[in-house]
């Protein structure tokens, strides 16, 4: 019974001297993480965001709790415009913080990251929330005012954009049907041309039906106006050929005659 209260106090002193251990750990790690928070203060004020930004999670790294380290963060992160990676932090810092000030700030400096990314719903969403902490603060309420203004715009412009398309869209459908209607037009009027020609068609042979003659029909024809016999003239006939050629003869010499009496020249005397 001895051996075992022994080994019992025994026990008991290994789980305290463990657990004084741990807190001389854990109270060593908060001293070296509140030491790199004022590194990483002192080379913000230097405007050194960058090595700021690794002396911070240098100090979360020693103290994953550090409020403080996590907020100062965000800020160095947002200074060097890296707006994305800026938002946890300070969300991380709304959700744990004990105080509504802070609460406030954080929400606030969330809200203008967003609007930095130009994403202006989720910045007014940001800005309601700060308002819900710290109602008297003018500046947060004049960003929302600013934020809303940008959503109002942006609404407009989709509103603007959808119209625009529906436009188009409409445009495009009539213009597709006009090309249809052409096209349709056109058919029916290669379709009428096809039947106009096919009944020209029909029209063209019955005429040449009715035009062509019948053989037999033909010679009755030509034997009511037989063609009168070239080369048979009487001696009557002929004399008065005879004289008539003579005649047309000396009508001619004389007109040659006159147009050679008519068409001579007169010499020009030159001057040498």
């Amino acid at each position: 019974m001895k051996n075992f209260k022994y080994i019992l106090i025994i026990f008991l002193m290994f789980l305290s001297s463990k657990e004084i251990l741990a807190q001389k750990d854990s109270i060593s790690l908060q001293r070296k993480a509140r030491k790199l928070l004022r590194d990483g203060n002192e080379l913000y004020k230097k405007q050194q965001f960058t090595d700021a930004s690794v002396a911070y999670q240098k100090a979360l790294g020693n103290n994953t709790k550090y409020d403080k380290a996590t907020y100062n963060l965000g800020n160095a992160l947002y200074q060097n415009k890296n707006y994305k990676e800026a938002v946890p932090q300070y969300q991380l810092t709304a959700e744990t913080a004990k105080n509504k000030f802070t609460k406030a700030e954080a929400y606030h400096n969330i809200g203008n990251a967003m609007m930095e990314q130009k994403q202006y719903q989720p910045a007014v969403d940001a800005f309601k929330n700060a308002l819900r902490n710290n109602p008297n603060d003018d500046e947060t309420r004049y960003n929302l005012a600013v934020a809303k203004k940008m959503v109002d715009k942006e609404n407009k412009d989709d509103k603007k954009k959808d119209d625009k398309d529906k436009k188009d869209k409409k445009d495009k459908d009539d213009k597709n049907k006009d090309k249809n209607k052409d096209k349709k037009d056109g058919d029916d009027k290669d379709k009428k041309d096809d039947k106009d020609k096919e009944g020209k068609g029909d029209k063209d042979k019955d005429k040449d039906k009715k035009d062509k003659k019948d053989p037999k029909k033909e010679g009755k024809k030509d034997q009511k106006k037989p063609k009168p016999q070239q080369g048979k003239m009487t001696p009557q006939q002929v004399k008065q050929l005879l004289e008539s050629l003579n005649n047309e003869e000396k009508k001619t010499q004389k007109k040659m005659n006159a147009k050679k009496a008519k068409g001579k020249k007169v010499k020009q005397e030159k001057d040498w």
